[in-house]
């Protein structure tokens, strides 16, 4: 062990050339963007597995746990390998496995879905986990390793790590932000998740480039390549469960087998809607049957009513009141655009006795005055 000279101060005992340190602006983007991709992943990831075990409490709980358990993780490991090896050999391919494993996971879900639909809380546990613990664990490496290549003493440390820090926490915010209010409304959550990826692998490849250390790495640079380029082929042009994903739900009609004429519409792992192509007073749902019996109390058989419908689904209810009560009036208020989409796309076709509005349910009732209308139906969740 080389002593330390006597008039040697802490700081400058751990110096080391300023060299070594990544560009400000440079540090401040790997920390930003891998941030940010955690964080989309985490959002998405709930939306890859509620087809197979539903959105609940316990479904939302395991990937929030998941996710800060792979962000403990991660962050723990790169600290220790920051001080084991040199960062900057590390810091390319850590982008370009996150990358590569955040292209795995849609089909990885799809397949474990399938056989842990409907599973207890243990299974929920391991679909939250297939989805989001291995790139996010990879991609939380990747601060600590920034942060060790930037600290040139110790002098620095406190304006260093909370600089960082502060990078990624916006990171996060902005991988939220971007996620919640415009991915989703653009894309469904496979191609979100292949094009994070792709980024991912593409920023992975000029950093390696950038720090010289792709020609060392070359091997393993290719084959994450490889990987990422076939998950996403698999994802691309694989099967998809949804015939359309909305912004709140994975939505498919599925054809009633004993039924031909039957149109039911699924959300998530939920029968939602049943509404038969050429019979629409036809009701299959025993809590459809009951709502339409308590309009036949309000009113007699054949009298208009005016109905506010809050919830909309396939709008079994709303176009059994247009048929069987012919001049009254239906409000439907539903907040899926989506959804909405395929309930008009059903047939038999809506009349000018359905108005359907795009709104949440509590914002549009409040609008409503207090004798509007004859019957209210509460039909949503």
């Amino acid at each position: 062990m080389t002593a330390q000279p006597p008039d040697a101060s802490p700081s400058e005992a751990v110096s080391r050339p300023e060299g070594t340190a990544l560009p400000d602006w440079l540090a401040g983007a790997l920390v930003f963007v891998a941030s940010a991709a955690v964080l989309v992943l985490e959002i998405v990831g709930l939306r890859l597995i509620a087809p197979y075990i539903g959105i609940t409490l316990e479904t939302s709980s395991a990937i929030i746990g998941v996710a800060l358990a792979a962000i403990a993780a991660g962050a723990w490991t790169g600290g220790r390998l920051a001080d084991e090896t040199d960062p900057r050999r590390r810091l390319g391919l850590l982008l370009l496995a996150g990358g590569a494993l955040m292209m795995l996971v849609p089909p990885v879900v799809s397949r474990a879905g399938q056989e842990l639909s409907g599973a207890g809380a243990g299974g929920v546990l391991l679909l939250a986990g297939l989805a989001v613990f291995a790139p996010a664990a990879v991609l939380s490496a990747v601060p600590p390793m920034v942060v060790k290549l930037q600290l040139a003493s110790l002098e620095r440390t406190g304006t260093v790590v909370g600089r960082l820090s502060g990078v990624g926490t916006i990171g996060a915010i902005a991988g939220t932000l971007l996620t919640g209010f415009v991915l989703v409304t653009l894309m469904p959550s496979s191609l979100i998740l292949v094009g994070t990826g792709g980024l991912l692998l593409l920023g992975g490849l000029a950093l390696s480039i950038y720090l010289r250390t792709a020609r060392a790495d070359r091997r393993t640079v290719a084959a994450m390549i490889v990987v990422g380029v076939l998950t996403a082929g698999l994802t691309v042009f694989g099967s998809r469960l949804c015939d359309v994903e909305t912004s709140y739900h994975c939505a498919r009609v599925v054809t009633d087998p004993e039924r031909s004429t039957g149109q039911l519409l699924v959300l998530d792992t939920l029968r939602h809607s049943y509404v038969d192509a050429e019979d629409p007073t036809y009701l299959e749902f025993n809590y459809v049957t009951a709502i339409a019996s308590a309009a036949d109390v309000i009113a007699p058989a054949g009298e208009p009513l005016a109905t506010l419908h809050i919830g909309g689904g396939g709008l079994t209810l709303p176009r059994y009141l247009a048929t069987t009560r012919s001049g009254g009036r239906n409000v439907v208020l539903e907040v899926d655009p989506g959804v909405a989409e395929i309930a008009q796309d059903l047939q038999p076709p809506t009349g000018p006795d359905l108005e359907l509005r795009i709104i949440d349910g509590r914002v549009g009732l409040g609008q409503q005055d207090d004798d509007a209308f004859d019957l209210v139906v509460g039909d949503a969740f």
